[in-house]
């Protein structure tokens, strides 16, 4: 071989592994300014979370929560819309080349409740409250736009922090995303968290199904079923419908976090199920007895079999005659992780913060679920669990429960590890 080619071959590679080695080196840096940055500006976090929590805003009436956000993200410098859905707010952070549009998406309304909320920074309003912790979403949030511009000179692509309200009523995501000012924006892939009853330092994920399937059955009857008969058809109906495991209680949902039975462990309870409320809703209408319960299915290929096998029942119980009709009344989308960027975001943390750093998620939620599910409808997204309880402290962050209260040193696990992962998807890594 001549030796000058050789010669020119490594100096080639030496120059290549020298520009990887400096691209490294940078993110690597960058990534210990998000740690170190993240823990100056986290007592303000703190501080605006807690206003947030004093303050809440139903579902509808965010005007104030929205003047916050809004006046926040002014004063990083991000351009920012207010002409979207209702009350919510799109932060725009431009990079200084052109890469991926990522979206990162909080949600913003309180809960209509009058549960104990044994802090010192007690909501001021009665009968609303911050119990499902969309004031840490925001908090968090918040802090990813604080972080990432001052990275801006590093920052390819655009991020755009939607704030959205009217979650808890399911409306917001799909009232934002019809939105005329919406369809400008064109989003190659977006994130979000719901704060749950985890340990604080950790992030959950999975692909697919994060939470079960939730429908909402109604059966209505000619209205001359006597009261033994209705108590002994809605018992045949759930022990017909229900499913899981033996011995396991998969609509207890405090066990999410046993180690044994959790979410994290291979062998969980919360798969592989489907569940109802223990208790029909009954009542007449019209001269119609109407019986109603929602059911929790994690399998999409059963659901089609659930009114078939009502009907069974009824047919079984010389019912027949008195059916008048069974519909879903309710059956919102599920959070359905994308596969491929699922995988991506784990390995992106897991390389930044150690392996091991995200928690698999085995199981599927019963009981809550997120309009977020109508953004991965349209645009590629993954949906994270972020724990916010400590259990030391008896700090247990069960949603829509009585004392749902937060850690909120996940404010800070959050807004580290989402600036980075944000980070590295808006430059294309």
């Amino acid at each position: 071989m001549n030796l000058k080619f050789l010669l020119y071959i490594i100096l080639t590679i030496l120059a290549f592994c020298q520009k990887a080695f400096c691209q490294q080196t940078q993110t690597g840096g960058i990534h210990e300014s998000i740690k170190t940055e993240t823990d100056h500006i986290f007592n303000k976090l703190v501080d605006i979370r807690r206003d947030l929590h004093e303050n809440p805003e139903l579902a509808g009436n965010e005007i104030r929560t929205q003047q916050k956000i809004k006046q926040h993200l002014l004063d990083l410098g991000l351009n920012v819309e207010t002409n979207v859905y209702g009350h919510g707010v799109i932060g725009i952070l431009k990079g200084t080349k052109k890469g991926k549009n990522i979206a990162w998406r909080a949600d913003m309304d309180a809960l209509p409740n009058d549960f104990d909320d044994n802090v010192a920074f007690k909501s001021k309003t009665k009968g609303i409250q911050h119990g499902c912790g969309h004031d840490v979403h925001i908090a968090i949030a918040l802090g990813i736009a604080e972080i990432l511009s001052k990275h801006k000179k590093d920052l390819k692509g655009t991020v755009y922090f939607i704030f959205q309200p009217e979650e808890e009523t399911f409306v917001g995501a799909k009232n934002i995303l019809n939105s005329t000012s919406f369809s400008t924006i064109h989003l190659d892939e977006i994130y979000g968290l719901h704060v749950t009853a985890l340990p604080s330092d950790q992030i959950m994920v999975k692909p697919n199904e994060m939470f079960a399937y939730q429908k909402r059955i109604q059966i209505k009857f000619k209205e001359d079923l006597t009261k033994e008969q209705t108590t002994e058809l809605t018992k045949k109906i759930q022990d017909a419908l229900s499913h899981y495991a033996e011995g396991t209680k998969p609509w207890e949902i405090q066990n999410m976090t046993d180690p044994k039975i959790g979410l994290a462990n291979a062998n969980t309870i919360f798969k592989d199920y489907l569940i109802m409320d223990e208790k029909f809703s009954i009542h007449s209408k019209n001269n119609e007895l109407i019986l109603d319960n929602y059911l929790y299915e994690t399998n999409a290929s059963n659901l089609k079999n659930i009114i078939p096998k009502v009907k069974q029942v009824i047919e079984a119980e010389n019912l027949k005659n008195q059916l008048l009709s069974i519909s879903f009344t309710q059956e919102n989308p599920t959070v359905i992780n994308h596969k491929k960027l699922t995988s991506g975001a784990v390995k992106t943390l897991d390389t930044i913060y150690g392996k091991g750093f995200v928690v698999t998620d085995y199981g599927q939620v019963p009981y809550f679920n997120d309009d977020f599910a109508y953004f991965q409808q349209k645009i590629p997204g993954v949906y994270f669990f972020l724990g916010g309880s400590n259990f030391k402290k008896g700090i247990i962050a069960m949603n829509h429960a009585p004392n749902f209260t937060v850690d909120e040193e996940c404010i800070k696990t959050g807004v580290r590890s989402f600036s980075s992962l944000i980070f590295e998807k808006a430059n294309g890594n």
